[in-house]
């Protein structure tokens, strides 16, 4: 698979990717597995400066070049702009746009918000954000490619959720099938709007252990062995895997499309679905 990443560019000359929320968790796996692919890596941080900064020097280690960019989702949009700009800026051009920043209502001091609270605070920072940051990298990477000497394979990878169409019981579930099924199918219409210059998909990481998997309660472990055919919980790594992937030439005819990376997904006991509910 590294050989399809490193034939994105001319020999000598690295690919450039931006992978925001990467400060840590799957955001950092997908920067690091990018830089070992042959890209060079923006990290984007939304205010954890210290821990980008931690990525990009893993990065590093893996023969590439990396920075960091600073941009709060949750603030004025019109930031949005500045920060596509300045990460168009190093090199003139991105390659492969990740866009895997989302808010934290289950870590954080906002898991004691509201319902309202946290579904408003998700809406504005997951989907609101990755739609406008979407099109503006997009028509960035339209006006590249339309005006390059030789084809591109130019992509933006966004990041779903894989039961967000099947749903699960309890305000989480709800509030993560509103936001990601959103992401997932701005997905499919962005790519219909950019094709053939700039390719879109979406991987829908499954049972996942960050940090969130790593405190939670009991029930949810049960829950992964009882669901994913695989009976674990996946890593960081499986996400960032399938990402390299999709940013390759190895992938260059897939377009509009949502991977799951869940292990398998099996039905969900009824005992189960009692204990979330």
């Amino acid at each position: 698979m590294s050989d399809g990443v490193e034939e994105s560019a001319p020999p000598g000359i690295r690919p450039l990717a931006v992978v925001t929320g990467s400060s840590s968790g799957i955001g950092r796996a997908i920067a690091i597995e990018l830089a070992r692919h042959g890209f060079d890596i923006v990290v984007h941080a939304g205010r954890r400066i210290e821990q980008a900064e931690e990525t990009a020097a893993l990065a590093r280690d893996h023969g590439a070049d990396a920075r960091v960019v600073v941009c709060d989702y949750s603030q004025d949009t019109d930031g949005f702009v500045a920060f596509v700009e300045q990460a168009f800026a190093w090199r003139g051009k991105v390659d492969c746009w990740v866009n895997n920043a989302g808010g934290d209502v289950l870590t954080t001091e906002r898991r004691e918000w509201s319902f309202a609270e946290k579904l408003d605070y998700l809406w504005r920072v997951d989907v609101r954000a990755t739609l406008l940051i979407s099109r503006l990298v997009a028509e960035r990477m339209f006006a590249g490619s339309i005006h390059a000497s030789s084809p591109a394979n130019r992509s933006v990878i966004n990041i779903g959720w894989d039961q967000a169409s099947s749903g699960l019981p309890g305000p989480s579930g709800q509030m993560f099938a509103c936001t990601k099924g959103a992401i997932m199918a701005m997905t499919a219409s962005l790519a219909k709007s950019y094709a053939p210059h700039v390719r879109f998909n979406c991987v829908a990481p499954g049972w996942i252990r960050t940090q969130w998997g790593e405190e939670a309660e009991p029930v949810w472990s049960d829950l992964v062995a009882g669901q994913s055919l695989q009976q674990r919980w996946g890593s960081t790594s499986d996400v960032a895997a399938a990402v390299a992937f999709l940013a390759s030439n190895a992938a260059a005819y897939i377009n509009g499309q949502c991977l799951p990376v869940n292990g398998g997904l099996g039905d969900l006991s009824a005992e189960l679905r009692g204990r979330l509910c």
